[in-house]
């Protein structure tokens, strides 16, 4: 991969017009840094945020076999057809924030109504089929797009949870994505995900990748017990000293014991970075995602924009190994993309200002200065 970095210039050039506006220097802190910081991967300081769109990836995890999770693995495909009908917080606070949906079945274990696909020559999603098993009456909005690689991963306890190659097959779905959508003038991406039983995996990835034991980095998921928390820190250990995955390798820790939703989420903050498009991490998910792209890809990190403080203990450990630092703090942990959806009226607002703003010399006020003491 091109050896992509950091618009140096258009970053300076971007501060160099925030330290212009008329009001206290770095006075809208992170949200400052921000906008320099998408100066930087797109190669502009004219910045244009444009066309918004969350990408939530779909799969199913066989380690919910364990006993690690609350509800059965029959709710992924519930809650990835809600998706498709607008019917979900993040849908209904993207439309707020005027953000399209992209569900993503890379792995959901079934068969869905409401697959789609890029209507060729337009920009918009097609319904390809509404087969109406579930004789669900509300339309499709947000149709599905199909890229299904299994019908979910193996119990990483028995059995690494996918191969190599299809581990690598859905970093490049990821990866694709990413193209697609800014080809198609996307110019901010928010990842999002749904899975049974993927907080489990990503604390394995998590512990994994840093080599820290499981009960530092896994959280009650969606309200565990105390006993069902201490249940899913011996399933995560098992699978890691079963299958020793490389620390060093991020294909590797994700196919022995992540799954297809964090895989194509890694490809997706990977092809941020191969098309200098931002990609806005969500909550723990997401970022063991991002952790394990840092891993193959050195430097993804640069590319990625944190939203939000996760809720979980790992939050703040892997945003402190990304050097990420989040925006919002409000306790959020629902995922879906909901915490990058939120970041996305912050970003409009400061642009505005970045944009329409008077400088120091428009109303012939003296510029405030740096100093360094």
């Amino acid at each position: 991969m091109t050896n992509h970095k950091l618009d140096q210039a258009a970053m300076a050039k971007a501060r160099q017009r925030w330290d212009g506006i008329a009001k206290p220097l770095t006075s809208l802190g992170l949200l400052e840094d921000y906008l320099v910081q998408i100066a930087g991967i797109t190669g502009s300081s004219q910045i244009a945020i444009g066309k918004k769109a969350v990408a939530i990836f779909c799969s199913d995890n066989g380690i919910v076999e364990e006993g690690v999770t609350q509800t059965g693995q029959e709710v992924t495909a519930v809650v990835t057809e809600n998706f498709s009908r607008g019917d979900s917080c993040v849908c209904i606070m993207a439309r707020q924030a005027g953000a399209w949906v992209f569900p993503v079945d890379i792995g959901v274990n079934g068969r869905l109504s409401g697959y789609g696909e890029f209507q060729e020559g337009k920009d918009r999603m097609i319904c390809l089929e509404d087969d109406g098993e579930r004789a669900d009456p509300r339309p499709i909005l947000y149709p599905i797009w199909n890229q299904k690689l299994a019908r979910g991963t193996r119990n990483f306890t028995k059995e690494p949870a996918m191969d190599r190659a299809m581990a690598v097959r859905a970093l490049e779905t990821g990866i694709r994505l990413a193209g697609q959508l800014k080809e198609r003038g996307y110019g901010i991406l928010a990842t999002g995900e749904m899975g049974i039983g993927n907080t489990t995996t990503s604390s394995a990835v998590i512990a994994a990748l840093m080599q820290v034991q499981p009960e530092l980095v896994t959280g009650r998921g969606a309200g565990l017990s105390l006993e069902g928390l201490k249940r899913k820190c011996e399933v995560i250990r098992t699978g890691l000293m079963k299958w020793k995955p490389d620390p060093s390798d991020g294909i590797d820790v994700l196919s022995k014991v992540g799954g297809l939703d964090l895989a194509g989420l890694a490809g997706v903050f990977i092809g941020g970075r191969k098309y200098r498009l931002p990609v806005v991490a969500d909550g723990l998910i997401s970022l063991a995602a991002a952790l394990a792209a840092e891993r193959i890809c050195p430097g993804t990190r640069e590319f990625i924009l944190a939203s939000h403080m996760p809720a979980e203990p790992a939050g703040a450990v892997v945003l402190e190994e990304l050097g990420l630092k989040p925006l919002i703090h409000g306790k959020l942990c629902l995922g879906e993309g909901t915490g990058a959806v939120a970041l996305f009226p912050l970003l409009d607002m400061a642009a505005s200002v970045y944009h329409e703003m008077s400088t120091f010399s428009q109303i012939q006020v003296e510029e405030y200065h740096h100093f360094s003491d």
